[in-house]
């Protein structure tokens, strides 16, 4: 078990609601190829994407898995949600016919500013648009005590210690399903920090896909981003390495593609990756019993 400062962390509630699905100013969006197309997209009760199902593959673009939440009372409040709460922390629902039913927070996602959540399927047939959810916020201010080298965020510190990380020497390794090249991500970058939104994996070079074995990401997919230095925003650094975890999606627009949430970075390289196809939240937390 590696030395974490939890009795340190503050635990705090953030509350939002079930959010509707969106179209912005038009229906049609326009794919890489350039052809306009009409798709399901952000928001809402995605009733049959989960955390556990492929990334790639779906008649859709940026489609979030599970339920997206989002705060209606002000942008501050919305900002604090999408930055305190962490994947993997505790989310109940406080109104509506699901009242009481509990459920993990799977990602965030940045742009539509939403953090989603998993519920069980049968949760997921009572809520509504509208629904107030309770985060209990829990993870902002997370460290690795004996790796000063390796910035931790967005990650409950249980699900972080159940992900199964090993002492390397002065490096951690990090079991991962993928190994992505930097050269690859896209919209996202340009933020001063990581700590809310995601970035994304484009997957237009074919050669590419097959090269890394892309073609098979699913939602929440933990994955290493080689050569990627997200410690005060994301940043492409020789030698560096980021931990993410797959929040949204496949995307046919150009620059977009799979979301990844960072969770661990180090701009040193002190971060080693493990091929292990088991490394998705689905399958760490147990949320399915049919992946």
């Amino acid at each position: 078990m590696l030395r974490m400062n939890v009795e340190r962390l503050v635990k705090i509630s953030v509350m939002g609601e079930v959010s509707s699905p969106v179209f912005r100013r038009s229906a049609y969006k326009i794919s890489s190829d350039g052809k306009p197309v009409v798709l399901p997209g952000v928001g809402g009760i995605t009733y049959n994407v989960r955390v556990g199902d492929y990334a790639v593959g779906w008649a859709a673009d940026h489609v979030e898995p599970g339920v997206s939440v989002r705060n209606r009372e002000s942008d501050d409040a919305n900002m604090a949600l999408n930055i305190l709460a962490c994947i993997g922390n505790e989310a109940i629902i406080v109104s509506g016919d699901a009242k009481g039913a509990k459920g993990v927070v799977v990602g965030k996602h940045g742009g539509i500013d939403h953090v989603l959540v998993d519920f069980r399927p049968e949760i997921m047939e009572k809520l509504l648009i509208g629904d107030k959810i309770l985060i209990k916020a829990f993870g902002v201010g997370l460290e690795l005590i004996d790796y000063p080298d390796i910035k931790v965020m967005n990650v409950d510190p249980n699900f972080l210690a159940a992900m199964g990380l090993q002492s390397l020497g002065d490096k951690i390794e990090v079991p991962v399903t993928h190994i992505i090249p930097a050269s690859i991500m896209g919209s996202g970058l340009g933020s001063d920090h990581a700590y809310s939104g995601d970035y994304d994996i484009q997957l237009f070079d074919e050669a590419i896909v097959k090269e890394y074995g892309l073609e098979d990401l699913r939602l929440g997919d933990i994955v290493a981003i080689k050569d990627a230095d997200n410690s005060y925003g994301r940043i492409y650094l020789k030698g560096a390495m980021s931990i993410g975890i797959i929040v949204h999606s496949n995307c046919i627009v150009s620059g977009h593609g799979p979301g990844v949430v960072t969770i661990l970075t180090s701009r040193s390289g002190k971060i080693v990756p493990r091929i292990d196809s088991n490394a998705n939240i689905a399958k760490i937390l147990k949320l399915r019993h049919d992946i």
